[in-house]
């Protein structure tokens, strides 16, 4: 079965210079109106700590929010270690009232990566009891949903008190997210009626073939889900189209490309984690590859990933390739 695309996004990390973090933010923001007047349905960015791209991704979509009026705005993802659920309920609920509902978080869980370097900035008294699994993600959604987390309701003074997070965006806990990597985590998403991000890695189970095991992932959460084909799935590839690059743009993408091939059909890592080729070459050649695999047509929307250091010229070349020719050659059609 092959699926018409009919949901096109991009994600991004938003790098910027240590010196001058303003200009690479404001690129970000750029990259995302420009998205818009595209057509794109979608624009996410990730989540980087204590490195040069975006620390905190609610609060560059919220500054989104203003400058955009259609496109969905997304996190791929929120890693929850680093982050309070009652607290980012409310950032999160803020974002999606100034968008007027065109929030779509995703979140990831598990520890911290290099969890011993910030524990005791993160959680100095507090580390050996926190719960980086599953539950601290249901935590969080049920304060998006509007469960009641306080007894102090009603008002004290001149001052009113609500039992829920506020504000409440009501639609926001259908819209959230899970980016699983792996076939557990997987089924977990399709058992708790979170819709499925799955990316360029994924952890390998019968094979080292990447499009096989996130097929198979794919195939087991929809098996899995209440809603079956109607499960909502979004694959983030790395795909540079090369149409209406210049001579010099091709020769750097394709070294971006071969410089990262070496890792192909190797597990890494304990977790035996699988990368996807990154996908260089014209619209046509990039269609023909994503319609002969096995995971892409299960899909109807995606969120192919932007090279992360490339310059905003190149980030403008692709979106404008990926939006004017590859998209319409996987089915894809603005405003519908």
């Amino acid at each position: 079965m092959t699926r018409r695309l009919r949901s096109l996004g991009f994600l991004t990390i938003g790098l910027f210079d240590r010196d001058d973090p303003r200009a690479g933010h404001e690129t970000t923001l750029s990259i995302i109106e420009r998205g818009e007047r595209l057509g794109f349905d979608s624009a996410w960015l990730r989540d980087r700590h204590l490195q040069y791209g975006i620390s905190s991704p609610v609060a560059v979509l919220a500054a989104a929010t203003q400058r955009t009026s259609r496109i969905r705005l997304g996190t791929a993802v929120i890693p929850l270690g680093w982050e309070n659920p009652l607290r980012l309920a409310e950032d999160l609920a803020t974002v999606d009232v100034l968008s007027g509902g065109r929030l779509e978080p995703g979140f990831s869980v598990g520890p911290p990566p290099r969890l011993d370097d910030v524990a005791a900035a993160l959680y100095p008294d507090t580390v050996e009891h926190e719960d980086f699994g599953y539950e601290r993600l249901a935590r969080l959604r049920r304060f998006i949903a509007g469960d009641a987390i306080s007894a102090r309701a009603g008002t004290e003074g001149i001052e009113e008190f609500s039992e829920r997070v506020e504000p409440h965006s009501p639609g926001l806990a259908e819209r959230l997210w899970y980016g699983a990597g792996s076939a557990r985590s997987a089924a977990w998403a399709a058992e708790n009626d979170f819709h499925l991000l799955t990316s360029s890695v994924v952890q390998a189970g019968e094979t080292t073939d990447f499009d096989r095991e996130q097929h198979a992932q794919i195939l087991l959460y929809r098996e899995t889900h209440h809603a079956g084909e109607r499960a909502r799935v979004s694959q983030g590839l790395v795909v540079v189209p090369t149409d209406t690059a210049s001579p010099e743009q091709r020769r750097r993408y394709e070294a971006y490309a071969e410089a990262r091939r070496g890792r192909i059909g190797i597990p890494h890592g304990p977790r035996g984690l699988l990368f996807a080729e990154d996908l260089v070459g014209t619209s046509e050649q990039i269609a023909e590859r994503l319609l002969s695999s096995r995971a892409f047509p299960e899909v109807d929307e995606v969120a192919f990933a932007l090279p992360f250091d490339f310059a905003a010229d190149d980030y403008v070349q692709i979106l404008e390739d990926i939006a004017g020719r590859l998209g319409p050659l996987l089915g894809w059609a603005p405003g519908e």
